[in-house]
């Protein structure tokens, strides 16, 4: 039952998230969700966040006013570059 709610999470975002060039790429990028957009996908997430959560595998919640550099934009999430596992 995980596997196939997981499964569905990751093919819902394929099919609806456009994919960064960069990360098609396999460039050093940090992808972040737009401010306007979080609270959608946050809510979109909640599975995969719950089964986290019951699991206590650790993840990140990222909020910054420092992106670095973009180098892709949709209207959903930005990508920037990195270099030596840092944002520039």
């Amino acid at each position: 039952m995980k596997k196939k709610c997981l499964y569905l999470l990751m093919i819902g975002f394929k099919e609806n998230l456009p994919e960064p060039e960069p990360c098609k790429n396999h460039e050093k990028v940090i992808t972040f969700f737009k401010c306007e957009s979080t609270l959608e996908m946050i809510e979109k997430l909640t599975p995969a966040i719950r089964l986290l959560d019951k699991h206590q595998k650790p993840y990140d919640v990222i909020y910054t006013n420092f992106v670095g550099t973009i180098v892709y934009e949709d209207n959903w999430q930005i990508a920037v570059q990195v270099k030596d596992g840092k944002m520039i």
